[in-house]
């Protein structure tokens, strides 16, 4: 995320916060659980209520935007969705190899219940009007995501 924040040309209001919400926003994940995002918030605020950083609100309700990425009014939470996103828009070799590291993650799970919860969370973001969520993003990566997803599905069919 921190490599694609240093090719785009998005200026954030508040850069701190976005790196520190960056770093944190999967500090906990455990494919298993439903409260990644929470639980990662709650490390975040620990660490960062032992300092004099103004903005943990701002890092923690960013961090928890990464559950439903939906399009907020604060500009920095959406360029950090789309940061957590641009994984989709990317080449489809590097999706390919993206989607494999998932299915690692996620090895728990036996194919017959892992391919209709995956295909489904495809669903949802083809279902969105737009997946990234500014400017840069969405012309920058919107229809390779949608090509790759689209070819996902196929794949876990």
């Amino acid at each position: 995320m921190m490599d694609e924040l240093q090719r785009c040309s998005c200026k954030p209001d508040n850069r701190d916060a976005l790196i520190l919400s960056i770093y944190y926003h999967d500090i906990i994940y455990k494919a298993s659980k439903k409260d990644n995002e929470m639980q990662s918030a709650i490390v975040l605020e620990k660490h960062l209520s032992k300092t004099d950083f103004k903005h943990i609100h701002l890092c923690k309700e960013s961090i928890l935007a990464t559950k439903e990425h939906k399009k907020s009014t604060n500009s920095d939470i959406n360029l950090l969705l789309d940061l957590d996103l641009a994984i989709l828009g990317q080449t489809p070799e590097t999706y390919i190899s993206y989607t494999q590291k998932i299915r690692k993650e996620y090895c728990i799970y036996p194919n017959f219940l892992y391919k209709p919860a995956r295909r489904k969370a495809m669903i949802h973001f083809l279902e969105q009007e737009q997946i990234f969520k500014t400017d840069e993003f969405f012309d920058k990566y919107e229809n390779q995501a949608r090509e790759n997803i689209k070819n996902e599905i196929a794949s876990l069919s």
